[in-house]
């Protein structure tokens, strides 16, 4: 550490040297040994510059905007997010955001609160809206820097700023989303009438009712697109899933999503999943999975085996499983008696209209995965958290609320 640190020192550190940035010794000695030299953290606006090419570089890696702030969020600081979420939106209006930006991105920044006004001197006033000592603020910034600029490369699944044209694109079939908006409001309150009632049978009826009509709306966006392949207009999303028990959650989402011909693929480590289906199908599985977090972890604080440590834990995750198992069931059964009903209604097969549906989200997950293989997990869980959660899964319903287990 030098004696004195001047402007090209300090610029070497914050622009060339995120790796030491992510070992956390040494970022609090470096934010003591700054502080203690009285360098004031937005170093006369480096650091903001340096945190705006960090996300730069992110983006052009695969990251999204609310894909930062998850992995942000679960490997940093609190103090970490507020800045980042500062940064987004100052990047968003350098770049113009709002008229250029994929309608996913811009739904991003809206969701993160950073359509707002961006302030260019954003760690300045960062600094100014709390009250943290220096050290402590170098430390955040550091861990950032070292963050944004050692992700990982990932599938880019929207295209990143780099690649923005002079206008944002504008979404096509303007009449299905529409109907979309209507299906997916039908279901919301079927699961808020779930959410409200004391009866668990009343609850899995409204549940499996859900389910049906994802099912029909399904058939019907099939039959009605003649244009595309089954009616395909495949898309993706992701879906960040929080600690604990991550591939256990992973697991709920998957057998939510396979029950309404979506894929999942994900991000072992950073609990981030890609899904890739039909617009209204990935709304639906997502509203699906908010809510069910949220039954099963009141489910789980009622049948918390007692005692503590390894076991605890072993019996949550066993519970986590068994409950995606016999939800997977549930909606699978719903699914195959709405799709019976619709093909006896219409009286048509409306096998080969949903495979060629099937295949085509399928031909969109290896263009966009080329890597991908499966995975199962080889663990053996707590027979006891295992049926007790199968058992949870049959007085399941879902809210349209996310939640986490803590």
């Amino acid at each position: 550490m030098p004696d004195v640190i001047d402007d090209a020192w300090l610029s070497d550190l914050l622009r060339h040297r995120g790796g030491m940035l992510t070992d956390g010794g040494v970022v609090a000695e470096l934010a003591e040994t700054l502080a203690g030299h009285h360098v004031p953290p937005e170093a006369g606006g480096l650091t903001t510059r340096t945190l705006l090419d960090a996300l730069d570089e992110a983006w052009e890696r695969g990251w999204q905007p609310s894909d930062v702030v998850h992995t942000t969020r679960k490997d940093a600081a609190a103090g970490s997010v507020p800045l980042l979420v500062g940064l987004i939106a100052e990047h968003g209006r350098r770049t113009d955001a709002v008229h250029r930006a994929p309608d996913e991105w811009v739904v991003q920044l809206r969701d993160l609160g950073a359509l707002r006004e961006g302030d260019g001197a954003v760690v300045a006033g960062w600094l100014r809206s709390g009250r943290r000592s220096p050290a402590e603020a170098w430390r955040i910034v550091l861990h950032l820097i070292g963050l944004l600029r050692t992700a990982a490369r990932i599938d880019v699944l929207v295209p990143p700023p780099s690649r923005w044209g002079a206008a944002r694109p504008r979404p096509s079939g303007g009449a299905v989303a529409a109907e979309d908006d209507r299906a997916l409001r039908r279901i919301r309150g079927l699961l808020a009438k779930a959410e409200s009632t004391e009866f668990a049978d009343e609850a899995e009826a409204l549940t499996a009712k859900a389910q049906e009509l994802m099912t029909r709306h399904a058939v019907d966006a099939a039959l009605l697109s003649p244009g595309r392949p089954g009616g395909a207009d495949v898309r993706t999303r992701r879906v960040h899933v929080a600690d604990p028990y991550v591939r256990a959650k992973m697991q709920l989402l998957a057998a939510v999503a396979e029950a309404n011909d979506v894929r999942l693929v994900w991000y072992q480590g950073v609990g981030i999943a890609n899904l890739v289906g039909v617009r209204a199908d990935l709304d639906a599985v997502e509203l699906l999975f908010t809510s069910l977090l949220l039954q099963v972890a009141q489910a789980l604080s009622v049948a918390e085996r007692p005692g503590g440590g390894s076991a605890v834990r072993t019996f949550r995750r066993a519970f986590l499983l068994g409950y995606a198992q016999r939800i997977g069931e549930r909606l699978q059964s719903a699914r195959r008696q709405a799709t019976a009903e619709a093909a006896a209604e219409r009286g048509v097969d409306l096998l080969p209209v949903l495979r060629t549906r099937q295949e085509a989200v399928e031909t969109a997950v290896a263009e966009l995965f080329p890597r991908v293989r499966p995975s199962r997990s080889r663990a053996s869980v707590d027979a006891g958290g295992w049926y007790a959660g199968r058992s949870a899964a049959e007085r399941a319903d879902v809210a349209p609320r996310r939640s986490t287990l803590d």
